[in-house]
């Protein structure tokens, strides 16, 4: 019997761009995504790291446009598809088509867990223009399994060819992953895939839970390269499917090789958990928190973890980011700092 086969899909040039500040150049660009495709690795994510449309001051500013981008990724590869990310709300289908017009061939359309619904142009749009279409359900901690396959049915209903389980936060554990992946692939045909952030250090584990409950699309991302603690890491992904019998079609030690050679050296900092990344996941907060939040911690002088652990018991979800601000007002103002720590746990 053959093995399953699992396809890896990079995001270490849009989703490893949070890493970086959104600072990588077009030819560095180009330099990942030519290593990356020469290992075999057949869809690659590119531009700002919140996705199409989302280069701001609110954001932060990218060092080229998602079009530059695109282009430099298209030039670089000769086999890879090139994807984008469309979160509705920032991104617009003006933006998207010009990502289209310039070689994306690929969409993975974002929306809270709990708001399907938000997805139904932009699937269809991009269905209707040739597009391949992934979804992600982000912030899938929030939704027990059950209520997690509805919004999935709703997403096959627009068109999605492949649904993914997104655990934003790093919230989840493997129990967790392979319960809401097992439920997907009762309720819906569409291809499933699993995106795994590291703050509680099992985004591996998590994934290989996916991959076992009938995950076949998995995304990582060189060195784990990501917003808060990273992403499952590529490399490692790759070797650890390989080591447990399934066949990803990509060539390990050229995927290590790009890791080392090409990301390392320009990564600022080692992708590590540190007490930040690991209470975001604890508390169950979006990803694209954590350096707000080590902002708004030094400017009203109030514990990360404060912040964190009481945005988790308001339930704040992804564009929700000024609500930081106003936890570390409220906390400063009703507590003197420094002071002994709080240890509430997250409802």
């Amino acid at each position: 019997m053959s093995a399953v086969r699992v396809s890896l899909v990079d995001t270490s040039l849009r989703d490893g761009m949070s890493s970086v500040s959104h600072q990588f150049t077009t030819e560095q660009v180009a330099a990942v995504a030519r290593g990356l495709d020469r290992a075999g690795v057949r869809t690659i994510e590119v531009a700002h790291g919140i996705g199409l449309g989302a280069s701001s001051i609110q954001y932060g500013f990218a060092a080229a446009t998602d079009v530059e981008y695109v282009r430099a990724a298209v030039d670089a590869v000769g086999n890879a598809d090139i994807a984008v990310l469309y979160v509705p709300g920032i991104a617009t289908l003006g933006e998207l088509d010009q990502a289209r017009e310039a070689g994306a061939s690929t969409v993975r359309v974002a929306v809270h867990c709990t708001e399907a619904d938000c997805a139904e142009q932009p699937v269809a749009w991009a269905r209707d223009h040739g597009m391949r279409v992934m979804t992600f359900l982000m912030m899938s901690h929030k939704l027990g399994p059950a209520q997690l396959a509805e919004q999935a049915r709703k997403l096959e209903g627009y068109g999605a060819q492949v649904i993914y389980v997104v655990d934003s936060a790093g919230a989840l554990v493997p129990r967790g992953a392979a319960d809401r992946v097992a439920a997907l692939r009762e309720a819906v045909n569409a291809d499933l895939g699993f995106h795994a952030h590291n703050n509680l250090g099992v985004g591996i584990g998590n994934a290989l839970a996916a991959v076992e409950n009938g995950a076949h699309y998995i995304d990582g991302s060189l060195r784990g390269l990501g917003a808060s603690a990273g992403n499952a890491q590529t490399e490692v992904l790759a070797a650890a499917l390989e080591r447990a019998g399934y066949d990803t079609g990509v060539d390990l030690f050229t995927l290590i090789d790009t890791a080392e050679r090409t990301m390392a050296p320009l990564m600022k900092e080692p992708q590590i958990i540190d007490e930040t990344a690991l209470v975001l996941g604890y508390a169950g907060v979006y990803s694209t928190f954590f350096h707000p939040t080590k902002r708004a911690a030094k400017k009203y002088g109030v514990p990360e973890r404060e912040i964190l652990l009481e945005l988790g018991r308001r339930g704040v979800i992804g564009g929700q980011e000024d609500m930081i601000i106003e936890v570390a007002a409220e906390l400063r103002a009703a507590r003197p700092w420094p002071g002994p720590a709080w240890h509430p746990l997250p409802s």
